[in-house]
C-alpha cells in the first residue's frame, strides 16, 4: 500500500488501534477500509470486539484478555503490509431518499444559497444532482455521514446548534450531507426532509444504510412528502426551537 507517510497506527487506549490509512477525504478511501475491515474480521476473529470505519481511519477495538495490545500491533502491521483494494465496494447499495426541499422543514436554505452565491432553487439543484457516499455511521443510531458535496455548497455548520432537530431533517455542513434518523440536537444546515426511516428497531442491522453505499436526494414536492408519511411541521429559521 503506498499512501506516502501512512499508514499510522496508533493507541486507543488498552484495547485498540486507530489505523489512520489516509489524511485527506476522498471516495477513493473506501475501497482500502473496507478492505481492511474485512481482514481485520478474519485475523483477529473471537479477539475483534468492534469495527468503527471512518473518512480516513478505521477504529480496531480487541478483547485484551485474548490478544495482547503488541500482537495486535503487530498483526495490523501485517494486515497493512499486503492491503489491497476492495473492488466489491464498487457497486455499493443505492439509495433514493425522496426529499421535500423547502424553507418550512429546511430553514437554512436561505443560508446555504446566501453562503453560495446561489439561489435556493440552485441549491436543490446541486444537493440532489449528485450521489453520495456513506463514509461511517455515527454521531446517533443510523447517522450516516455521506460525500463529497459539489464545492459550491460547502458551508460551516451554525454557530449554536439546535436543541432539536426533526427526524428525516436532511442536513448539509462542511463537505458532507446527512440526514438525521431521530430527533436528536444538531448543528448542520437543515435544506429538507424525508419521510425515509434510516434507524429502525424492527429493521435486520437497525440502519438502512451501511457503509459504502450510494445515496441518490430525489426532490419531490409536498402531497408526495406527506403521501409517503412526512412530518410537516415547520422548524423555526432561529436556532433557537421551542417545540
Amino acid at each position: 500500500m503506498n499512501v506516502g507517510v501512512l499508514p499510522r497506527l496508533e493507541p486507543a487506549g488498552i484495547d485498540g488501534y486507530m489505523v489512520r490509512l489516509f489524511d485527506t477525504i476522498d471516495e477513493d478511501n473506501l475501497a482500502w477500509l473496507s478492505a481492511l475491515s474485512r481482514d481485520c474480521e478474519t485475523a483477529f476473529g473471537q479477539a475483534l470486539v468492534d469495527l468503527v470505519p471512518s473518512y480516513t481511519t478505521l477504529l480496531v477495538i480487541f478483547d485484551p484478555l485474548q490478544i495482547s495490545a503488541w500482537q495486535a500491533r503487530i498483526r495490523l502491521s501485517e494486515l497493512l503490509a499486503r492491503l489491497t483494494p476492495d473492488p466489491a465496494l464498487a457497486g455499493g447499495k443505492l439509495h433514493d431518499v425522496a426529499t421535500w426541499y423547502h424553507p418550512e422543514v429546511g430553514p437554512d436554505l436561505a443560508r446555504v444559497a446566501e453562503l453560495s452565491s446561489l439561489t435556493e432553487e440552485a441549491v436543490i439543484k446541486a444537493h440532489s444532482e449528485r450521489e453520495y457516499r456513506v463514509f461511517a455511521l455515527g454521531f446517533s443510531p443510523g447517522f450516516a455521514f455521506m460525500g463529497l458535496l459539489d464545492s459550491s455548497l460547502t458551508c460551516p455548520r451554525l454557530d449554536t446548534p439546535r436543541s432539536r432537530v426533526p427526524r428525516g431533517s436532511v442536513a448539509i455542513a462542511g463537505q458532507q450531507t446527512a440526514v438525521y434518523p431521530t430527533v436528536t440536537p444538531g448543528g448542520w444546515n437543515l435544506i429538507g426532509r424525508t419521510a425515509a426511516r434510516l434507524f429502525d428497531r424492527d429493521r435486520d442491522g437497525f440502519s438502512l444504510m451501511k457503509v459504502g453505499d450510494r445515496v441518490r436526494f430525489v426532490a419531490v414536492d409536498r402531497n408526495t412528502f406527506e403521501s409517503e408519511g412526512g412530518d410537516p411541521t415547520p422548524v423555526s429559521p432561529t436556532t433557537k426551537e421551542t417545540r
